[in-house]
């Protein structure tokens, strides 16, 4: 999960230097005049791929993207990588980050980005203690110590905030890697995805899970984002990698072990016991009642709002603080409904 302010300067740099690779080179992130073209698609990642791609790569493997005249490109990211400067540069013409707030934040500094669609529709964030200590409401953490990532103390600031607690009431110091704090008591709560299974397992039956989305802040996960240029000069090509996305994410929700399987085999430094073990969450993240009545993918104007309000509210943006239109797109949403609701 990422969280780091974006600096305008460090993206001008970034931008500087990738634009001095364009002019000698004929890449476009996307390349499409009519419907029927092939359209280049690169997709950025925030991080190291992950399942969080479980979509992208079964609509590979499957043809749905080739049926959109889509030839998608995964581009890992890591932690040498300001993935969303690529994007905003146009190295790339689309970009998966792991949080919504990285996108207000960038906008807030200044570079053209926002979001399109959202994979999880709710955020898998959570707050993990033991049932001995067990904080199951904010209010529980009243008196406690909190391990959190430093990227995530605004999450955390947040929720207290928008729960009426006192900062001074509650503890917060930075996490380690691991949950190691929690289980020798060194916290009472320690942070992290759902979905990573693997991290989970130290602390079996005796976990206790207060999700950051049922606690009161609420925002979207796996966001899909790019720029306002290519919203503006190539929403139908934005349009074919939607319904293709769609349908491979509809693909994962009927066809769990082969969406794993095709994954693995795209990607064998992912551990296959560990991917069938989480896909379950991942679609569960991606799809539901939002979905059901929305489509896959879908966002919603009041969430943003509340969202950009949160982190205003703590001061957290450098430049001005966005509007909704400043960081979110609607009108793909709206192009691709039909695919979008029947795969939801």
């Amino acid at each position: 999960m990422s969280h780091f302010p974006m600096n305008r300067r460090r993206f001008i740099s970034n931008a500087a230097a990738l634009g001095g690779l364009a002019a000698t080179s004929s890449f476009v992130g996307i390349r499409a005049g009519k419907a029927k073209d092939t359209a280049k698609v690169r997709m950025q990642l925030g991080w190291l791929v992950s399942n969080g791609v479980l979509g992208e790569v079964a609509a590979i493997k499957k043809g749905f993207f080739e049926e959109q005249g889509i030839e998608l490109e995964i581009v890992p990211g890591g932690p040498s990588v300001d993935g969303v400067a690529g994007v905003a540069s146009g190295q790339s013409a689309t970009g998966q980050i792991s949080s919504s707030p990285s996108v207000m934040l960038a906008r807030s500094a200044g570079m053209p980005v926002k979001a399109f669609l959202s994979g999880y529709q709710k955020h898998p964030f959570t707050y993990f203690s033991l049932k001995n200590k067990a904080i199951k409401t904010p209010k529980d953490m009243i008196g406690k110590t909190i391990a959190t990532q430093p990227t995530a103390f605004i999450l955390l600031r947040a929720l207290l905030a928008k729960n009426g607690i006192p900062e001074d009431q509650v503890k917060m110091v930075n996490m380690g890697s691991d949950m190691n704090q929690l289980i020798t008591g060194q916290a009472d709560a320690v942070t992290g995805w759902l979905t990573n299974v693997n991290a989970l397992d130290v602390l079996g039956d005796n976990r206790v899970d207060m999700m950051l989305w049922d606690s009161g802040l609420q925002l979207y996960a796996n966001v899909y984002y790019t720029t306002d240029e290519q919203i503006d000069k190539h929403s139908d090509v934005l349009e074919r990698f939607t319904r293709g996305a769609a349908k491979g994410w509809g693909y994962v929700r009927n066809n769990q072990k082969e969406a794993v399987d095709m994954l693995c085999s795209a990607y064998p430094i992912l551990d296959k016991s560990s991917e069938l073990r989480a896909v379950g969450p991942c679609v569960d993240f991606s799809f539901g009642d939002t979905t059901k009545s929305a489509g896959w993918g879908t966002m919603n104007r009041d969430n943003w709002a509340a969202q950009i309000k949160a982190y205003a509210d703590l001061k957290q943006f450098k430049g001005a603080v966005p509007t909704v239109d400043d960081v979110a797109n609607f009108s793909i949403l709206e192009a691709t409904k039909d695919i979008r609701k029947q795969v939801g």
